[in-house]
């Protein structure tokens, strides 16, 4: 059975937005057999733009039942059905967190048909709702309404059912659910204990090895995933080599990456044949040209014999990071790679360069300024905390770098104090860092934002 479902909601984020309208369709595979359809008041003013693209607004739904008043009927009417939408996890996310503020644990298998959509009517201009309707013939009439999205989808699933085969639709089940079927060596109670938590989770096989670490922000949506979609021999070989799961909730995303990075480098398990972000592929690199100015340059480590400065990922992670040292420390264009002239860099004809491009600027002068980018890259006598998120509400994660090194990580009860650097260090449990661990670091700074950082 499958319970086909739309909603309307004040916003994008579960967690933070509710739900306005709700439809569902219950369809035996053949035909819809039950149906609701409700306004829902969000207990919130709705947003101006949300209001204009749904035409729902604060007075339509001040009389409506609010979620708690037909949580029943979606239960009892949903009760061992799949949940099948377009954009599965937005619905499915946002049902489970209106549950989850009742205390209630919904859990159900679902099916994305914008997934399904790509793999069984391949070559679409569009996956949207709106625009794949409107290609392939389904009538669309009521846009950005429940009932409306979730009868087109309706349509849409049953199109997908005739054309589809019953791998494809295996393949593309996202569990949420205990599935002997999908993993046999689990117990039930090892699944209902994962947590909706960041941290990182460990396989073990029959005699409690560890085969495999990851992280994620979510536990037990990425362990269920393992389950299902194993288009790989070697996911398909770790499934099956799976006979229990432990886990570690570490509440920073970051921490879970600097911990999943340690573990691996100390349990080497078997199916982690290489952390994916310690293979770092490119550098950037210094060296002297024939002038005596010091260039810096972005270059595949395979093609290197010599350690970099900094390893990056990719190269246009590092033509950034050069990008960015260039303009704080006005070197040049042409020395730093990132522009190529028989002559001078284009800077210099603008006068946002010194000449090192043609050896107007002292060489002396310039490496100063070349060294103090590197001491930058590398982080050289930078102290400071992270501060971040952690296990839970009243608690903090605190990560330490000291004078460019990862010292370690702690937790810190937020009922203490945590301005003060000699408080923090009490927390800190020491860690050796490397290379790997530094550039988690960086990167993720570059990339994410966390509560505090407190220099010192």
């Amino acid at each position: 059975m499958y319970a086909i479902v739309d909603l309307e909601t004040t916003g994008g984020l579960s967690e933070v937005d509710r739900i306005t309208e709700v439809a569902i369709f219950i369809h035996d595979g053949s035909k819809i057999v039950d149906e609701f359809t409700s306004l829902v008041n969000p207990e919130r003013e709705i947003p101006p733009f949300v209001a204009r693209l749904t035409n729902i607004s604060d007075e339509m739904v001040a009389e409506a039942p609010r979620f708690f008043e037909v949580a029943k009927r979606i239960i009892e009417m949903t009760e061992n059905c799949t949940i099948v939408a377009h954009n599965a996890s937005f619905d499915y996310n946002f049902l489970k967190h209106e549950f989850k503020m009742l205390g209630y644990d919904y859990r159900k298998n679902s099916l994305c048909t914008v997934q399904l959509s790509r793999v069984i009517l391949p070559g679409m201009r569009s996956y949207s709702l709106g625009k794949l309707c409107k290609e392939i013939g389904i009538d669309l009439s009521s846009r950005h309404r429940a009932f409306g999205d979730a009868r087109a989808t309706v349509t849409l699933f049953e199109m997908l059912l005739e054309k589809g085969t019953r791998g494809v639709f295996e393949e593309y089940l996202s569990l949420d659910l205990y599935s002997a079927k999908h993993h046999p060596n689990v117990s039930p109670e090892t699944i209902e204990n994962l947590k909706e938590e960041t941290g990182i989770y460990y396989f073990h096989d029959q005699e409690g090895n560890i085969i495999y670490i990851g992280k994620s922000k979510n536990i037990r949506t990425r362990v269920m995933s393992h389950f299902t979609g194993n288009t790989t021999r070697k996911a398909k070989k770790l499934k099956n080599a799976i006979a229990d799961i432990s886990f570690e909730c570490t509440g920073s995303e970051l921490v879970a990456l600097l911990k999943e990075e340690s573990e691996i480098k100390k349990h080497q398990p078997f199916f982690n044949s290489a952390l994916k972000r310690g293979e770092f592929r490119y550098g950037i690199y210094a060296y002297p040209n024939k002038n005596g100015y010091i260039n810096l340059i972005v270059r595949d480590k395979r093609a290197m014999k010599v350690e970099p400065v900094i390893y990056v990922y990719s190269k246009n992670r590092g033509i950034k990071m050069m990008e960015q040292v260039l303009e704080k420390f006005k070197l040049c264009q042409k020395l730093c790679g990132l522009y190529e002239s028989r002559d001078s860099c284009f800077n210099y004809m603008v006068s946002l360069c010194n000449g090192a491009c043609v050896g107007k600027e002292e060489v002396e002068v310039y490496n100063r300024r070349v060294e103090q980018a590197i001491a930058y890259l590398k982080g050289k006598g930078q102290n400071y905390f992270i501060v971040d998120k952690g296990r839970h509400s009243n608690e903090r994660t605190v990560v330490q770098i000291e004078n460019g090194r990862y010292k370690g990580f702690g937790y810190l009860d937020m009922e203490e104090a945590y301005v003060n650097a000699t408080a923090l260090k009490q927390v800190i449990i020491p860690s050796n860092g490397n290379k790997d661990t530094l550039q988690i670091i960086t990167t993720y700074l570059r990339k994410k934002k966390v509560e505090k950082i407190i220099r010192y």
